[in-house]
């Protein structure tokens, strides 16, 4: 039994290892996966002297506790949340060690969404397809945790950042995506478009990993039928039937038959990561570069 790993002792809402993800294997019906807000999982692997594509735990809502069999260096980023060990108040958004056997735990975000656990070494389960990233579509990488989860980890590869804290981007009180249009976007009448492109919507509860969904007015189609099966992008604006835009996040399938008004500029994506339910939505157009 190793002493460089993790016991989970709370796994909560949703908790999975991510890293950069699996791109280039979409031919194969594999999404790319990854951490949703890719900025907050580099930063706490820098934080703790990882490489920005080790593995780290991304946390959904309430957080997690984890305890180490040997002492390690952990930074926790991404949604602001309380951070504890052995029962004291630790940083949040800098590196911290905790010691074998002691408790790490990661509250209840304060704001946002999903919060990003790095640990010195990164999590060393085993790679599929060159990621050790959980994909909740496919079923591909480590599933989801579960209390009396035992995680291993990799020998550190760097020095811990010398810093108090870094400043990171708070959740958006907006989330503002810009979008170009097409490339289905003549399958809706011009109104739906400016619909879309002028109107408000608000973040859905019913949103996850795979995508974004959206509360508002329904997009109104100007064709009818289905479309046969086609190539879905990240950041891919769907419009199901009941006229109301998702937005494909990281698990999103490969392919669909839904029509598609427009994607979403990537770097807006880890925003729509940190959106609590009931956020305003605006999309904005921009022209194809």
């Amino acid at each position: 039994m190793t002493d460089r790993a993790l016991v989970v002792v709370r796994a909560g809402a949703l908790t999975t290892v991510q890293d950069r993800g699996r791109p280039g294997h979409a031919h194969l019906g594999v999404p790319r996966s990854g951490a949703l807000d890719g900025p907050a999982a580099a930063l706490v692997n820098r934080l703790v002297g990882n490489p920005p594509d080790a593995a780290v735990l991304e946390t959904t809502l309430n957080g997690c506790a984890l305890r180490p069999r040997s002492t390690v260096t952990v930074a926790v980023g991404g949604a602001p949340c309380p951070v504890t060990v052995g029962g004291r108040p630790a940083a949040w958004g800098a590196p911290v060690v905790v010691q074998a056997g002691e408790l790490l735990d990661v509250g209840t975000a304060t704001a946002g969404v999903r919060g990003y656990v790095a640990v010195g070494g990164g999590v060393a389960v085993e790679p599929v397809l060159g990621s050790r990233a959980t994909d909740l579509l496919s079923g591909l990488g480590p599933a989801p945790l579960t209390d009396g989860t035992v995680l291993p980890l990799g020998a550190p590869a760097g020095p811990p950042a010398r810093v108090d804290g870094v400043p990171q981007p708070g959740p958006p009180a907006e989330l503002v995506l810009r979008v170009t249009l097409g490339p289905r976007d003549d399958w809706f009448t011009g109104r739906a478009v400016r619909d879309l492109t002028t109107r408000a919507y608000r973040v859905s509860a019913a949103s996850n990993r795979i995508g974004l969904r959206t509360e508002g007015p329904p997009l109104e189609r100007a064709r009818t039928g289905e479309l046969p099966s086609e190539g879905m992008v990240l950041g891919a604006v769907q419009v199901p039937p009941d006229g109301r835009p998702v937005v494909f996040l990281a698990d999103h399938p490969t392919t669909g038959g839904y029509p598609v008004i427009a994607v979403v500029r990537a770097a807006d994506l880890p925003s729509a990561a940190q959106a609590l339910p009931g956020t305003p939505v605006r999309f904005v157009p921009v022209r194809r570069r």
